[in-house]
């Protein structure tokens, strides 16, 4: 088992960083490390126009760490992250600038038939700003538009409550270039090896690692206080 030391402490973190290797975990326990090629990292850049990157980051452009949170809309597990642990990671991490955060989209539509449709939304959300408030608005009322044959209208009333313009919500709507940005991170992530939702990357620098599930905060604190202190020395 192939194991990583960040930073005086000897805190376990979860890959090989600087040297291409990606984490796997079941649970809370020991991380077993895999390679993966340099080359398959580079497809995790976010795609699309630079407003709706923006629009999915949260936390300042110069926080030392960045998590990409690769999720999928449909996925209780995404869910349960969100409710569970989002809010003590931006109390703790995002608000005081160790952290940002950026969303990148896998919908896993073989399972989640409504998946593709709700992060096609959230990018169109994107577009005028509004994604965070769609982001929470799909997953809090995810139990109902999860089981909809057709979540359109439900969507649409997201959208009225979020304020969104509705003439350019509906072109964006029809915009196959939206479907493609969703479709592109998804077959990025994919390549990179992620396989399941939530995952996260974690970068630090130009090193990365994947920490997949939807772990406790608990989980996440000794491998952010570690990275934060061997990139700022504090």
């Amino acid at each position: 088992m192939n194991r990583t030391r960040l930073a005086a402490g000897g805190v376990l973190v979860v890959a090989a960083l600087g040297a291409g290797l990606i984490a796997r975990r079941s649970r809370i326990g020991p991380l077993a490390a895999t390679p993966v090629p340099a080359a398959d990292t580079a497809p995790l850049q976010p795609t699309g126009p630079q407003d709706r990157l923006a629009a999915r980051t949260k936390g300042s452009s110069t926080a030392p760490i960045t998590v990409y949170e690769i999720a999928d809309f449909q996925c209780p597990a995404c869910r349960t992250f969100w409710q569970e642990t989002m809010p003590a990671l931006e109390r703790e991490y995002v608000t005081p600038g160790k952290v940002r955060v950026i969303f990148l989209n896998l919908p896993l539509q073989e399972i989640h038939p409504n998946a593709a449709a709700a992060h096609q939304f959230a990018m169109c959300a994107a577009e005028q700003g509004k994604f965070w408030r769609i982001h929470d608005h799909l997953f809090e009322r995810q139990e109902t538009w999860a089981r909809m044959d057709d979540p359109s209208p439900l969507f649409l009333s997201m959208a009225d409550s979020a304020g969104l313009a509705r003439d350019r919500l509906d072109a964006c709507l029809v915009d196959e270039s939206v479907k493609t940005v969703v479709l592109q991170e998804r077959e990025g992530v994919m390549r990179a090896g992620v396989r399941s939702t939530p995952s996260f990357i974690i970068q630090a620098g130009m090193d990365r690692g994947l920490f997949p599930g939807a772990v406790p905060i608990e989980a996440w604190r000794p491998i952010l206080d570690s990275l934060f202190k061997a990139t700022t020395g504090k």
